[in-house]
C-alpha cells in the first residue's frame, strides 16, 4: 500500500460528540468563517477524491496519491467540526448536532463515503475484479453526499448571520445607552457654564472643568457614530 493510502487508512473517522456538551457558545466573526471554510472544503475534497479516484482507475500517474490525500483532508476537516480541536468548539449547538446525526443523517453519510473510498483506493492498485463496481458506486455516492454537505454548510452560514444580528443589536443598545449619557453630559456642562459665568472670578475654575466636559462628550459623541458605522458595515 502506498505510504500516503497508509498514512490515510491510519487516522480514525470521527466520533459522535459526547452528550452534555453546552447547548449555545458565543463564537467570533473568525471561528465561524473557520467552521464554514471546513465545511465547504468537504465539499471541495470530495470531489477530488472521486475525480482522481476516476483517474487512479485509468492508469493516470500520481492520481492514487493525489485522490488519498484528498481523502485525508477531506477525514480531517469533518473530525474538526464533529469533535473539535484547540480552536475550535465541535457540535456546540442542537441544529449542528442534529444536522451531523439527526434525521439527515449526514455523519453517516461522510463516514460511509470514506469508508467506500478508503475500499477503492486500496483496490485500485491490486487490480481485483470489485474495483469497477466500487468506483461506480463511489461515483454514485458522490451526487447524494454533496446534497448534505451542502445543507450541512448552509447551517454553519445560518449560525453565522444569527450571531452576526445578536452582536449588531447589543452594539446598537450599548451604543444608544452612551449616547444618552453623552446628552445627559452635555446638559450638566450647559448648566455648568451657565453658573461659572454668573460665578464671576470665583467660578473660572469650575468653567474649565465645564469645558472639559464638553469635549469629552463630543469625543463620546464622535466614538458612537464611529461605532454604529462599523457595526452597518
Amino acid at each position: 500500500m502506498p505510504q500516503s493510502l497508509m498514512t490515510a487508512h491510519a487516522e480514525r473517522a470521527p466520533s459522535r460528540p459526547q452528550t452534555g456538551a453546552p447547548a449555545t457558545l458565543r463564537l467570533s466573526g473568525e471561528v465561524y468563517g473557520t467552521l464554514i471554510n471546513l465545511s465547504g472544503r468537504r465539499r471541495f475534497t470530495s470531489q477530488r477524491v472521486v475525480l482522481y479516484a476516476v483517474l487512479a482507475m485509468q492508469g493516470r500517474d500520481g492520481a492514487l496519491a493525489l485522490s488519498a490525500e484528498a481523502l485525508a483532508v477531506f477525514r480531517k476537516a469533518h473530525a474538526a467540526l464533529v469533535d473539535g480541536d484547540d480552536t475550535l468548539p465541535g457540535l456546540y449547538c442542537d441544529e449542528l448536532r442534529d444536522a451531523h446525526f439527526g434525521a439527515t443523517g449526514a455523519d453517516r453519510v461522510i463516514r460511509a463515503f470514506i469508508e467506500l473510498a478508503e475500499r477503492v483506493l486500496e483496490a485500485i492498485p491490486l487490480r481485483t475484479r470489485a474495483v469497477p463496481d466500487l468506483l461506480e458506486q463511489l461515483v454514485e455516492s458522490a451526487t447524494p453526499l454533496l446534497a448534505v454537505l451542502n445543507r450541512v454548510t448552509q447551517v454553519y452560514e445560518d449560525l453565522a448571520k444569527r450571531q452576526a444580528a445578536t452582536v449588531k443589536k447589543q452594539l446598537a443598545g450599548v451604543m444608544g445607552e452612551i449616547e444618552t449619557i453623552a446628552k445627559q453630559a452635555r446638559i450638566v456642562s450647559f448648566n455648568a457654564q451657565v453658573i461659572a459665568a454668573r460665578a464671576g472670578d470665583s467660578g473660572r475654575e469650575f468653567a474649565v472643568v465645564s469645558a472639559e466636559l464638553t469635549q469629552i462628550t463630543g469625543k463620546l459623541d464622535g466614538l458612537v457614530r464611529e461605532a454604529m458605522r462599523s457595526s452597518v458595515a
